[in-house]
């Protein structure tokens, strides 16, 4: 019997939990009651002879991950004074009395641009990237425990989130970090399955109790805590119990853990996401062959299926939000980018327009204009029998207070070499159902903007494309006002540097957020309604399949020691505000010796 196979006859009971995450659970193990003899006569089948394994939670570990590294920090560490030294900026924002000589252009203060008051902006993390503390404190396993450990293809390196930025016992000092430079909110993702270390069933208090104090230590410092309920580390267990987001169980399971955090956090937390970029961890599917529960929905639909109960979980949890009082803003994370045509043809109009419908539209329509897909990906939706009841077009209709979308770049789109219509009556089309094509190569043979790292192919400098994007959204998806609740870059071959000063001089990513940053405040001088922004990401970490060989932080991690250093980037970033924010920059901190 394949292993797939062995974890769906395993799991396919219900495991009992006790209120101690590390207590002993029973699995009751069970096939088909009967078979047909040899003599064509049927009897007794021996598989479905029942017993009771009983397995704790570190057994349930070792049975479905592995071992796992652990760091040699594993207590919460007490923040200590950030010296005054690291808080100068480098050249050309800042120069020292010695030695003299620096010449540089001197750029002028728009004064028609500002961000106005209440605008808020901070920096970014996700739980399995930069946590670490793989089973610390009762942590079940999420499907990326076993992605890293077992179906280690889909990482470079044969990187795991084990230890990752030590970032569970390191909190304090990380936020004192970004205090020191003033960046006011921090956002962050709650780990489901160290909530529910099976993602239903008992709640597990230590946990809480973590992320109680994270978000105290943000409050103390003045920083605003930010919170993302789902950033892919979906429980193991959901995965292998129903197919996780493939079935409809999923939204009562994510509506029970959303309702633990609301209560338990409520309004501490001024802004709530309930899922981070569906249109990417639907892509997952289907996942790795062999290493989950089988499944009997085709390959190619699968990803529909996810997202199609996503929407509905995040329908679900918003209005559990609002039904018990919460102030703060809820919405979900929305990614991609702008959509160019490539040429002025009506075809390549039309691809375009599926581009949209099969990217933002997919998530975004539902939730901001009618409550139901745009027209050409319902046709699609519809053939695989995904339609919204006129209840849930209902329920799903208005359920986010702002459009926060992760925007990290542009792309070009442009229509199959057979045409769109005859690729969308091709099911054999290695582009069908979306029938579209993007290039990041413009008309003219350049690139739309400048290369990002060898290991995010998808992303480019197209900074220049920002303030249309965002007139896009506005005039597409009206809401409470947008959030860039992402953007960032990867700096090229950063993992190849051995020298710290290398490192920490990171010229096209600080160029890519200057430039980002004239470019809301373009947009917001021409109307629109830009609230927030929050850059990716707070220091380097675990990025997902391209492991740690990708670097998107504003801070560099020696992952021996744990020591971070900022970038050159970081006080690029903070420079925006300091130089236009109506709300004034104050860093908050106790200067070192």
């Amino acid at each position: 019997m394949k292993l797939s196979s062995w974890i769906a006859l395993l799991l396919s009971p219900s495991i009992s939990l006790a209120a101690d995450p590390n207590a002993t659970g029973s699995v009751i193990v069970q096939e088909n009651a009967t078979t047909t003899a040899s003599n064509g006569s049927s009897v007794a089948n021996p598989s479905a002879f029942a017993t009771t394994i009983s397995i704790d939670l570190k057994q349930y570990w070792d049975l479905f991950v592995g071992p796992v590294q652990t760091a040699t920090i594993n207590t919460t560490v007490e923040p200590t004074p950030v010296p005054t030294s690291e808080l100068i900026p480098p050249p050309p924002l800042y120069y020292a009395p010695f030695p003299t000589g620096h010449q540089s252009a001197l750029v002028t203060k728009n004064e028609s641009w500002k961000f106005p008051h209440g605008f808020y902006w901070g920096v970014a993390s996700a739980a399995y990237q930069v946590e670490g503390a793989a089973q610390a404190e009762g942590r079940g396993p999420s499907i990326w425990d076993v992605f890293t450990h077992r179906a280690t293809y889909l990482t470079l390196t044969n990187d795991t989130g084990d230890v990752g930025d030590n970032h569970y016992y390191l909190y304090k000092q990380d936020i004192a970090r970004i205090a020191a430079l003033g960046v006011p909110a921090y956002s962050i993702s709650i780990s489901w399955s160290r909530i529910f270390p099976y993602g239903r069933g008992q709640v597990n208090e230590l946990a809480l109790a973590h992320y109680d104090d994270v978000i105290n230590t943000c409050i103390q410092y003045g920083v605003k805590p930010l919170v993302t309920l789902y950033h892919w580390d979906l429980p193991l267990y959901l995965q292998n119990l129903y197919g996780g987001w493939l079935s409809e169980e999923i939204v009562d399971d994510f509506a029970a853990y959303a309702t633990v955090i609301f209560q338990r956090y409520g309004n501490k937390v001024s802004h709530w996401f309930t899922i981070n970029e569906p249109i990417v961890f639907c892509s997952e599917y289907p996942l790795p062959e062999g290493y989950f529960a089988d499944v009997t929905i085709p390959q190619k639909h699968q990803q529909y299926y996810c997202g199609h109960h996503a929407i509905l979980a995040h329908a679900k949890a918003y209005h559990i939000a609002k039904s018990l009082g919460i102030k703060g803003t809820v919405a979900f994370k929305n990614n991609g980018g702008y959509k160019i045509p490539l040429t002025n043809s009506s075809e390549d109009a039309l691809a375009t327009q599926r581009a949209w419908d099969f990217n933002e539209g997919w998530f975004s329509n539902p939730v901001y204009v009618d409550g139901d897909y745009p027209s050409t990906f319902k046709t699609w939706a519809s053939s695989i029998g995904l339609e919204f009841t006129q209840q849930e077009k209902s329920m799903i209709n208005g359920t986010a207070d702002i459009y926060a979308h992760d925007a990290y770049t542009s792309s070009f789109y442009y229509a199959p070499e057979v045409g769109v219509s005859a690729c969308v009556s091709d099911p054999t089309n290695t582009l069908y159902p979306g029938c579209f094509n993007s290039s990041n190569i413009g008309p003219t043979g350049w690139l739309i903007g400048a290369a990002s790292d060898q290991y995010s192919t998808w992303l480019q400098s197209a900074t220049d494309w920002v303030p249309a994007f965002l007139h896009y959204i506005q005039e597409t998806w009206p809401s409470g006002g947008i959030v860039v609740s992402e953007f960032g870059f990867s700096e090229p071959y950063e993992e190849l540097r051995t020298s710290l000063a290398d490192i920490v001089i990171d010229p096209i990513r600080s160029m890519y957020y200057r430039d980002y940053m004239q470019a809301i405040l373009i947009a917001i001088s021409e109307g629109v309604n830009v609230v927030g922004c929050i850059a990716w990401a707070i220091m380097d970490n675990l990025e997902w399949s391209s492991g740690y060989n990708t670097r998107f932080g504003l801070q560099y991690v020696n992952y021996t020691s744990f020591e971070r250093s900022y970038k050159a980037s970081f006080f690029e970033y903070v420079n925006a505000f300091k130089v236009y924010a109506e709300d004034p920059v104050v860093p908050i901190f106790v200067p070192g010796k």
